[in-house]
């Protein structure tokens, strides 16, 4: 076959072997998982200067592979996806909506979008807009209820919390501290926690983007405390280890990028 001619001679013109080769697998050498690396970055170079050499008519081509939370996928990334189609007609988009946190280097992604605290690791990440966390509940229920003023009140109400987030983080006197929010509900999706807030079920934290519409429509309100402040976060794009970005990746950070900027809270809700 005409890809086994050419790793022959490859390796040949090397003088190493790169792959073990059975009749029922091929695996790398030592030799070619570091060879990989380097192979990899003269790819993602080539494919850059074609794309920067190509005409500019042509916009942006090729698949572009997308993971983000569900919710924010859904009431910020969506809306950017329809103009991109329609200004490059050579781009295709597959947008992954999930919670789960994924390897994007095994799974192909070129992109993804985290608004989560960013666990060690190799890959590139680049901060797109802040990300306030906010304690907030219904009028319902604070009308019911009333609003807490300190971390000491908050412990008599009843709060709202995600499955996987145990404390939720409060800076006091520029330390951390972590409150364990007690409550009757706990859900694993932000929506259904949003949903269980405007219902009145009771507080909880979650941050500006997870509610942005429910605080300008008035469904929820802003619990401010005066002992302390929701530690904030902010929107991350969390890309594959590369030195060249394609031209459709940051066409679409451009646009992402663009449309937070004109929603994003100037100070803290």
């Amino acid at each position: 076959m005409a890809a086994s001619r050419r790793l022959a001679a490859l390796e040949a013109d090397l003088g190493v072997r790169l792959m073990h080769r059975t009749t029922r697998a091929v695996a790398l050498t030592p030799e070619g998982e570091e060879f990989l690396t380097y192979a990899r970055t003269m790819l993602e170079a080539s494919e850059e200067a074609r794309t920067l050499l190509a005409p500019a008519t042509h916009g942006a081509r090729g698949l572009l592979r997308v993971t983000a939370p569900a919710a924010f996928g859904r009431i910020e990334v969506m809306p950017v996806i329809p103009k991109l189609l329609h200004e490059n007609p050579e781009l295709r988009i597959e947008l992954q909506m999930s919670d789960a946190i994924v390897d994007i280097v095994a799974s192909g992604f070129d992109v993804a979008i985290r608004v989560a605290p960013l666990r060690d690791s190799e890959l590139v990440a680049r901060s797109i807009a802040p990300n306030p966390r906010v304690l907030c509940a219904s009028p319902g229920y604070i009308s019911a209820n009333g609003k807490p003023l300190t971390l000491e009140d908050l412990g008599s109400h009843e709060c709202l919390s995600l499955a996987n987030m145990a404390s939720w983080p409060f800076r006091v006197d520029e330390a951390v501290r972590n409150f364990r929010p007690k409550g009757r509900f706990v859900c694993s999706s932000v929506e259904g926690l949003r949903t269980a807030c405007v219902d009145g079920m009771g507080i909880t934290m979650l941050t500006y983007w997870d509610v942005r519409e429910e605080l300008a429509s008035g469904a929820l309100e802003v619990l401010p405390l005066v002992d302390a402040l929701p530690e904030d976060l902010s929107i991350w794009a969390v890309l594959p280890t590369r030195k060249y970005v394609p031209m459709h990746v940051r066409l679409f950070l451009d646009a992402l990028e663009k449309r937070l900027s004109k929603c994003a809270p100037l100070v803290r809700p």
